[in-house]
């Protein structure tokens, strides 16, 4: 293996260098006075206290899953107990990349909050800082992991032998799969888990509060206050962070699979379109890095929006400019892969159509959950006639928002498949995830903003410094929204990459929908995403109502709290939702993990002409193309719904009036960002997981279910590993004739 591997983990060492002293700056910015820390302190405490609960029941998960992938690890040649280890190492890492963004959160917020009473500049650079020190641990974790993993695992199964091609590599991808496993299964449960909590909270927060009390957002009097500004660390920092940690590192994962069936002629013993992915992921880190520099205002008046705009693209332009060296520099003139031949520029173009896949959905995604854009501004001005034109506004928004994305997706594909085939769709992919790191600071920035002004709030400070971080919060909701429209298109790449490369191991050709198991696999895979955002929204409801009669009951029995006499049991409604995102995560996480295995391996030999690795590509393709729709619609309905309730604080004019928060319009506006909530922040999330995992685990099983063992796919020409033949058995000197089948 030539030395150029180990620049990966070295590349993933220098993100978590600098992390690590962006993280020491925020830590040494003033926190404000008693009042500001001690409730910056109860939000710190609620966060740990959800992971606490989370981790210890994720615990006895991932020792029982170890455990059977151990077990299945010795049934087939190509994989391995170790698949085990990898696994949990995936998982330990997955989690610990959602503490790190929640930890930095739960400091930043606060000094947000004490940078705004200065300026509007400062309060900035707090909260990016603290946004890049989440981008920066999630992506230097899955690079330095990913490298140091795939370094072992080549010297323990492919060492000496040098064969990139065969069944060693296979097996050396086959146990690395494992580490994007357990990577995505943290991610839905964390992701799941920390959208109901939040949700609960807020829902319960704002219907109290801000419906039946008439106080404000944010007030220090609602018991709810306190797990709602909770809910944003453990569901948009802590999910968000091991959620696209694990789309990191299953992006990459693919197109290593994929990379491993092209024969390639260059200087680095076949392994470059393997190591490709790796290296564009360390230099996307690197160029994030670079990009955060950029992310500047110069005073009050400074353009928030346009400086995080001006630091996104400066990572994405410098990434394709250095990946086109890389490309030209790691792989031969000429490759093929499944019968489709192309040239190192090619797939240097499919990497620029990734990027440029990941900077549209971006664009669109702002446009239609913006402030002042038509799409949000027309949920503003049907607010004006009641609740319901509202609902009907949000929802017809949400569902105009899917046009743009999936032609912008499906062009994707076909533009990236011309250029490279199925390496070139999963290489736009990886593409399209270098600059994770900048997306993440970007979207991480968001919660901690929002968290600022819920305690400049609680704190009583001065208008003008809820008016920065109002402002910083404004464009916060949209950089989420953005956000997890890069997610949800990237796992669509991601997911198409994972079942090329399922089809690959599994040893089908095609998939027949005219086949009745493989059509009406499809139809059931079309439905899981609607039974999975029906489970998540159901217990969003369940957990606020228990929230509404907690926050009720206090209001009732604990007098003195609307006159600031007593303070509010705020612990008791952390307890709430922390007890109920436990409970109800578990349902949909199963979901996704244990039906790609029922239907792998309860369909296997009931059809004679259909194999069950066809049935579940079926079920695959159905649930890619409903989930995308489905996660696109939720997050962007939910996100415009947010954004036009947050219109009325600067006032909106409606038919000649100008309305302002308490009006009628604007009450009807609040319904609706309840109604969004769980879309954009528990089930729309979830979506994108929802396809990767069940994809990762048909991968991990394909071998189990392969219509084709690996000894046939040599023997038919199928894999490029030696192929020894017997010239003449019988004569005194045996003449053996090797050549290389691709």
């Amino acid at each position: 293996m030539n030395n150029v591997v180990y620049v990966v983990p070295f590349l993933g060492i220098i993100g978590l260098i600098v992390m690590a002293v962006k993280s020491s700056w925020v830590s040494k910015q003033d926190a404000g006075d008693a009042n500001m820390r001690e409730l910056a302190g109860y939000i710190a405490r609620g966060a740990m206290a959800f992971l606490r609960a989370e981790w210890k029941v994720l615990f006895y998960f991932a020792v029982i899953a170890a455990i059977l992938l151990a077990w299945s690890g010795t049934l087939v040649e190509n994989s391995s107990p170790v698949i085990a280890i990898s696994f949990l190492i995936g998982a330990v890492l997955s989690a610990f990349a959602g503490y790190l963004g929640m930890n930095i959160a739960t400091k930043a917020n606060v000094r947000t909050t004490q940078a705004a009473r200065t300026s509007l500049k400062h309060a900035l650079n707090v909260s990016f800082t603290g946004g890049t020190v989440m981008g920066l641990g999630v992506a230097g974790l899955a690079v330095l992991g990913m490298g140091s993993l795939f370094i072992l695992f080549y010297n323990m199964y492919v060492g000496a032998t040098g064969n990139v091609n065969g069944l060693e590599m296979e097996k050396a991808l086959e146990v690395l799969a494992g580490f994007s496993l357990g990577a995505e299964s943290i991610a839905l449960f964390a992701r799941v888990g920390g959208g109901i909590y939040t949700k609960a909270a807020d829902v319960g927060a704002d219907l109290v509060g801000k419906v039946e009390a008439g106080i404000p957002e944010d007030d220090v009097r609602n018991p709810a206050t306190i797990a709602d500004n909770v809910g944003d660390n453990v569901g948009d920092v802590a999910g968000m962070g091991a959620d696209l940690f694990g789309s990191y590192v299953a992006t990459i994962l693919a197109t290593m699979v994929l990379g491993r069936e092209i024969v390639s002629a260059d200087a680095f013993g076949g392994i470059a379109p393997i190591l490709l992915p790796m290296l564009i992921a360390g230099i996307g880190l690197v160029f994030s890095i670079v990009g955060t520099l950029f992310v500047r205002i110069n005073n009050d008046q400074g353009n928030v929006q346009n400086a995080l705009n001006l630091g996104n693209w400066s990572s994405i332009v410098l990434t394709a400019i250095a990946s086109y060296f890389l490309v030209m520099w790691l792989l031969p003139a000429s490759m093929e892969i499944r019968g489709f031949a192309f040239s190192n520029l090619d797939v240097f173009w499919a990497i620029v159509v990734g990027l440029i896949v990941g900077a549209l959905m971006s664009i669109i995604t702002e446009y239609y959950t913006a402030i002042g854009k038509r799409p949000v501004s027309s949920i503003v001005q049907q607010s004006s006639t009641g609740h319901a034109t509202n609902i009907i506004g949000g929802l017809s928004v949400g569902m105009e928002s899917t046009v743009l994305p999936i032609l912008v997706l499906a062009a994707g594909i076909v533009i990236s498949y011309a250029f490279a085939g199925l390496y070139g769709v999963a290489i736009a992919a990886a593409g399209m995830m270098a600059t994770t790191a900048m997306q993440l600071a970007i979207d991480a920035f968001g919660p901690i903003a929002d968290n600022a002004g819920g305690i400049a709030e609680m704190s009583g400070l001065p208008e003008e410094v809820r008016g920065r971080t109002d402002i910083l919060d404004a464009v916060g909701n949209t950089t989420a929204a953005t956000g997890k429209g890069f997610a949800i298109a990237s796992a669509a790449l991601t997911a198409l990459a994972l079942f090329a490369a399922f089809v690959g191991i599994s040893g089908i050709d095609s998939i027949d929908i005219y086949k009745a198991p493989v059509l009406g696999a499809l139809f059931v895979g079309a439905m899981i995403p609607f039974i999975f955002s029906s489970l998540c929204i159901a217990a969003v409801g369940r957990a606020a109502m228990d929230m509404v009669n907690e926050v009720r009951r206090q209001f009732r029995d604990i007098p003195g709290i609307m006159e600031y006499k007593a303070k509010p049991e705020y612990e008791k409604c952390v307890e709430i939702s922390t007890k109920a995102s436990i409970r109800e995560m578990i349902l949909p996480g199963a979901i996704a993990l244990i039906v790609p295995i029922l239907v792998g391996f309860g369909f296997k030999g009931v059809f004679e002409d259909t194999s069950s690795a066809e049935i579940l590509g079926g079920l695959l393709a159905g649930v890619t193309v409903s989930g995308v729709l489905m996660g696109i619609f939720q997050n962007n309905a939910g996100g415009a719904w947010d954004n036009a309730k947050k219109s009325f604080e600067k006032g909106v004019m409606i038919n000649g009036v100008m309305e302002y928060k308490g009006s009628a319009p604007h009450k009807a506006s609040v319904t609706g960002d309840t109604v969004g909530d769980p879309f954009k922040d528990t089930s729309g999330p979830s979506m994108n997981i929802l396809i990767k995992l069940m994809s990762i685990v048909a991968l991990i099983i394909a071998p189990h279910i392969a219509v084709i063992d690996h000894e046939e796919r040599i023997e038919e020409g199928l894999e490029g590993e030696p192929k020894v033949e017997m010239l003449d058995a019988t004569a005194p000197e045996v003449a053996v004739n090797v050549e290389v089948v691709q």
